[in-house]
Formats: structure tokens, C-alpha cells, sequence
């Protein structure tokens, strides 16, 4: 049986907090003595980003909705683990709420290598009405219970872009760049696909890698490519909009069918409040990177669409990688191909 304590020994001693008791571990009463419950959300990101602004909106939406009954706490910045960590500590019912990139859950649900398929999307509307269409998330929650998690839904931060040295106005400028990329074989692949030599690192070492050369180029949403200021170190942001930089809220599947029906409805109904609310911010706040990146001169580029189909072809064996591990039906329903 999983366990059900809500948060390790280690992950406490990892927070480095003290807690008045109960706080995570179960219930605390209120005054008028009707019990309350308190229960962890972990993130790896840090406090000023979309998915801090996700977590805490979700978390006053559940208070709300629920009169106070159930309560949750944030921990970001990897306090509780980082985003591997999280996943396993949220299938063991350790931390009931996890908000994290799709990135990681690849290797524990397959069908979320869909999310990795290149250059599906020309605009991040189009993005959200794709993730939100009932046949398609009803699709995909199945892979996430079957895996011991229930999704609630995905927010975002727009699309993950490319930061170089090198102005890439050509298909062929993306060539012997040496790019760090995430550790994701689909995402790897579609580089090489590119001609550019991309590498795995860790992410606390790319400002160096970029200020010593090492690297020539790196790939992320504006958000983290601000908030880490690594435009310092490069004269071109490129739009490629290669993939969508997706957040999703995860469930603990045993903690989630423990709760009340009308609990459940809580939590469903607040995701769908937050959700709406992150993405509305995400927006904003791309604006802002953007003005940021261009007062600061660095040179923006946007790619015309001859290259987009250049990088569209070339992703041909990307595409086929992935329909080999992903449901034929979200894979349609995701890209719109069959």
C-alpha cells in the first residue's frame, strides 16, 4: 500500500522549515473545531515565475470554494525535490499536488512524449484549445491515472525559444550549433535533426556555459530566459516556437479518489480557475520579457515561414519516434495528423 503520511522525514529535513504540527502531516482544527486539513503542493520552479503565480491561485481558489476546509501550502524551489523527485513522492502519496513542465514525465507516462512532437503549433491559443478539447484530456488523464496520477489540467508559459550568438535568419544557420537543450531523447533528436549539436546540462550551469563559451546557445521560455538573465550572454533570441513550455497540476490518484466527490469538484473547479488566470499572466508577462530582452539589445528574431517548413521536414523522424510510444488517437488529437 502507498504510503499516506503526505511528506517524508527526508523531504522535511530537506525543507529546512519548521512547521507548527499537523501542517502537512493531517489535520489542524479551527476555532470552532471543525477539522482542517493542510496538505503540501512542491514545484522545482522558482517564487517569480507562472507556476508560482498557478500553485497560489489554485491554493486561494481551493480555500475559497471549500470554506476554508481544505488547505494547501506551496513549496517551490525545489524545497520538497526536484521535478523527478516530486513525481515519485506524488505517486507514493507523499505530496499529494505537484506543478511541473511535461518534460520530466516522460519516462513515467508515455504518452506525454506527445508534447515533444516540433513545430505542431503557430500560435499558443491554438495551443490551449488543443489541450483543452474535452476528447483530448479525457485521453490523456487516462494515461496520467494509469500511471497512479490525476491531471487536472495544464496552464503554460508560451512557447520554449532559442537564445544564440548567431543570427539564424536561414534553415541553415542552425548548423554546429552547439545548443544545451533538456535531457529528452524526442527533443535531442529534433536538434540533430536541425544540424545543431545539442547538449544536456544542468540547468545551474548554463549562464556560465554561455559567459565561457562553452556552449553557443540554449533553448527556453522567455520567462526563464529573463528571470535567469541569460540574454546577458547572447546577442539573438529566435522564435523558433518549437514546442510549448506546458505546466501541469498532478494529483496523487490514491490521495485525489480518497477525497469526497464534492472535494474532488473543489479541486476540479478551482484547477479550471487558475488555470484561465496563469495563462492570462503568462501573457502578460511574455510582453514584458520581450520589452526586457529588446531594451537591453539583444536582437529578436522572428522566422519566416519557409524555415518553419524547412524545420517541419526535417522533423519527419521526430514525428515517427514518437507515434511509436504514444496513443495513435492523442497523437491525432494533439497534432491534428494521423
Amino acid at each position: 500500500m502507498r504510503k499516506k503520511n503526505y511528506i517524508s522525514a527526508a523531504a522535511l529535513l530537506a525543507a529546512g522549515t519548521v512547521l507548527a504540527a499537523g501542517v502537512l502531516t493531517g489535520c489542524v482544527s479551527g476555532e470552532d473545531g471543525e477539522q482542517r486539513y493542510a496538505y503540501p503542493l512542491g514545484t522545482a520552479s522558482p517564487e517569480d515565475t507562472v507556476t508560482q503565480i498557478y500553485a497560489e491561485k489554485f491554493v486561494e481558489e481551493v480555500e475559497r470554494l471549500s470554506e476554508g476546509k481544505i488547505k494547501i501550502t506551496v513549496y517551490p524551489n525545489s524545497v520538497l525535490g526536484g521535478d523527478r523527485e516530486l513525481l515519485e513522492s506524488c505517486y507514493d502519496g507523499d505530496i499529494p499536488f505537484v506543478i511541473q513542465n511535461t518534460a520530466p514525465q516522460v519516462s513515467f507516462i508515455d504518452d506525454t512524449a506527445v508534447f515533444d512532437a516540433p513545430c505542431v503549433f503557430n500560435d499558443i491559443e491554438s495551443v490551449r484549445e488543443t489541450v483543452d478539447q474535452p476528447e483530448f484530456m479525457e485521453k490523456i488523464q487516462e494515461s496520467y491515472r494509469e500511471a497512479g496520477f490525476e491531471l487536472l489540467g495544464y496552464a503554460d508559459q508560451g512557447f520554449r525559444v532559442m537564445s544564440t550568438n548567431k543570427a539564424v535568419t536561414e534553415f541553415s544557420d542552425f548548423k554546429g550549433q552547439k545548443i544545451r537543450t533538456m535531457e529528452d531523447a524526442y527533443q535531442l533528436a529534433f536538434w540533430q535533426q536541425l544540424g545543431s549539436n545539442p547538449t544536456p546540462m544542468n540547468f545551474s550551469e548554463v549562464y556560465i556555459g554561455l559567459q565561457q563559451h562553452t556552449i553557443d546557445a540554449q533553448e527556453n521560455p522567455y520567462e526563464v530566459i529573463v528571470s535567469n538573465r541569460l540574454y546577458e550572454q547572447q546577442d539573438y533570441i529566435v522564435e523558433t516556437n518549437h514546442v510549448p513550455h506546458l505546466i501541469s497540476l498532478v494529483v496523487s490518484e490514491e490521495f485525489f479518489q480518497d477525497l469526497s466527490e464534492e472535494d474532488r469538484q473543489i479541486l476540479i473547479e478551482a484547477e479550471e480557475i487558475a488555470k484561465e488566470y496563469a495563462r492570462e499572466q503568462s501573457d502578460a508577462r511574455i510582453d514584458d520579457r520581450i520589452q526586457t530582452i529588446r531594451d537591453s539589445g539583444t536582437e529578436i528574431i522572428t522566422l519566416d515561414d519557409s524555415v518553419r517548413e524547412q524545420m517541419i521536414e526535417a522533423s519527419e523522424p521526430v514525428y515517427e519516434e514518437i507515434q511509436k510510444v504514444v496513443d495513435l488517437e492523442i497523437y491525432s488529437l494533439y497534432t491534428g495528423n494521423e
